[in-house]
This record gives C-alpha cells, sequence and structure tokens, in this order.
C-alpha cells in the first residue's frame, strides 16, 4: 500500500523578501526598546566606557530602584512612586466611568432612538476631533466652580468629559450591528430598559468592552496635557513625574535611572498590549470603527 505525501510548498522568492523586509522592520523598530533595557541595566561607569548597542556585562537594577524610590523630581527626591499611585488612583475610576457611559449612551442611540438623537451624536462627535487645548480655560473654570481644581478628582472629571465621544462612538457602531429584534422582544416580554441592557445588550458587548477599555487605559495613562495643567502638587500623574525627573538638572546626567524611569512609567501600557492586544483587534474587526 502506498501512502500519499505532502509536501509543504517552498518558500518562494517573493516570500523570502517579504519575510527578511518585516524582519528588518520589526529590528528598527524594537532597536530603542532595546537601548532602554539594557542601559537602565548598565552602572554609569559600564554606560561611559561601553557603546550604545552592547550588552550588559553585569545587570544591575540599581537605577530602577533609584527611579522608582530616591530619583529627583524638581526639588522632592521620592521618585516615581507618589506619581505612579496618583496614576493609577485616576486612570482606575477614569476609564471605568467613561466606558459605562459610553455604552449606556451608545445603548441610547442606537436603540432607544429619541427626536434629535443623530443630532445629540453629531454634537458628541465633535469632541473625538477637538483639539485638547481648546477646552483648557473653560475646564479650568468649571474645576475651579467645582472646588475640584488641583486634585485628582478634577483629574478624573476631565478624563472622563474628553474621553465620552471616543466610548460614544465605539458603543454606537457597535451596537448599531446588534438585530433591533433582541430589543423589540425583550420589550415584548416586558422587559424595561435596564433589565434589556443588563441582561442582553451588556453580555454581547465583551468584544467592545475590551477595545474602549484598552483605548482609554492608554489614552489616559500616557496623557501629559491634562495631568500637567490640572493637578497639583500631590496629584500629579506619571507623565508629568517623568517630565520633571528627566529635566532635573544635576552635575551627573544618569542615563540608566532616566530608561529605567520612562520604562516604569510605560509598563502599564506595554502589559496591557501584550496580554490583551489579540482582544483588541478582534474587538476592532467586530465593529468597533466601522461607521
Amino acid at each position: 500500500m502506498t501512502h500519499a505525501t505532502t509536501s509543504r510548498p517552498a518558500l518562494s522568492l517573493g516570500r523570502l523578501a517579504l519575510f527578511a523586509a518585516l524582519g528588518l522592520l520589526a529590528l528598527f523598530y524594537l532597536t530603542p526598546l532595546y537601548v532602554m533595557v539594557s542601559t537602565s541595566l548598565k552602572s554609569m561607569d559600564e554606560l561611559r566606557q561601553g557603546s550604545l548597542l552592547s550588552i550588559p556585562s553585569a545587570p544591575e537594577l540599581n537605577a530602577w530602584a533609584k527611579a522608582w524610590s530616591s530619583a529627583c523630581t524638581g526639588t522632592d527626591c521620592n521618585g516615581l512612586k507618589p506619581f505612579f499611585l496618583n496614576s493609577v488612583a485616576m486612570v482606575v475610576p477614569a476609564v471605568l466611568i467613561s466606558t459605562a457611559l459610553g455604552a449606556i449612551n451608545g445603548y441610547v442611540l442606537t436603540k432607544w432612538r429619541f427626536r434629535g438623537s443623530e443630532l445629540v451624536f453629531a454634537l458628541m462627535l465633535f469632541g473625538v476631533f477637538m483639539p485638547m487645548q481648546v477646552v483648557l480655560l473653560p475646564m479650568s473654570q468649571v474645576l475651579g466652580q467645582l472646588g475640584l481644581a488641583n486634585s485628582l478628582a478634577g483629574l478624573v472629571l476631565v478624563h472622563v468629559l474628553a474621553g465620552l465621544p471616543s466610548t460614544t462612538l465605539f458603543f454606537r457602531n457597535y451596537y448599531a450591528g446588534l438585530p433591533d429584534e433582541l430589543v423589540k422582544a425583550a420589550m415584548l416580554d416586558g422587559a424595561g430598559f435596564w433589565q434589556i441592557f443588563r441582561r442582553i445588550v451588556l453580555p454581547l458587548s465583551g468584544p467592545i468592552l475590551v477595545v474602549t477599555l484598552i483605548w482609554q487605559f492608554t489614552a489616559i495613562w500616557n496623557d501629559f496635557l491634562y495631568g500637567v495643567v490640572f493637578s497639583g502638587a500631590d496629584a500629579k500623574p506619571i507623565t508629568v513625574g517623568l517630565n520633571n525627573l528627566a529635566n532635573t538638572s544635576s552635575s551627573v546626567k544618569e542615563y540608566n535611572v532616566d530608561m529605567a524611569a520612562a520604562l516604569i512609567a510605560a509598563a502599564p501600557t506595554l502589559l496591557v498590549y501584550v496580554l490583551a492586544g489579540k482582544y483588541f483587534v478582534r474587538g476592532l474587526t467586530a465593529g468597533a470603527v466601522k461607521g
């Protein structure tokens, strides 16, 4: 008896060239990250003697420890830890609130339309394209009137309002693809507004929830403008702390500490994309940005 054998098709020259080009591009984009990591693991003596691309001969975490707990950010020498904790305290509620409100808005604008709902959505859509600098003065006045100026609560409010147009857009476009018959059938069974949302719409919102959470987390964590404008001395986020650390003058510029600090500031967003990046792509293809 003869067995049919299947062989994999040989790689064509074009495919090999494509893989080589992709490999070179990946190497090009990963080189800065490698330089940051390797520099953060070197001592200052090794940095002075070695080259930028050399592998650390004796890796150490002293620069990381100093960046976290004792590096000077202006006149304060407590490292990035207070700024990191401020960002966590700001990002978690801001992301959850803006995502929840965006889901409700999208639900209303697609399944509970009212006269003028399209106009309301169009007006909210202006917020997606509005430059951040436009709202600085009116927002500062509003925060002052509410007694939230220079506080973490004020920063949370600013990011919720700034993120609401984007979250509404995401959920509105996603919910537009859900069959209206689901809502109508639930209404015939006596379900109300919140029951339909909790039991029918929300369980179907997994892909867009992941997209919105990642989008909002990245945008808020990496924001510098709102953080530097609306935060007080004890409420500055990690981006402001990193900027202060990098611009603090000293007799010796410690590049290893600066690189470690930059990696500490970027670690949460990198971790989120590594762990949930594939779900982000799936959510986008499931209708997150389709009109």
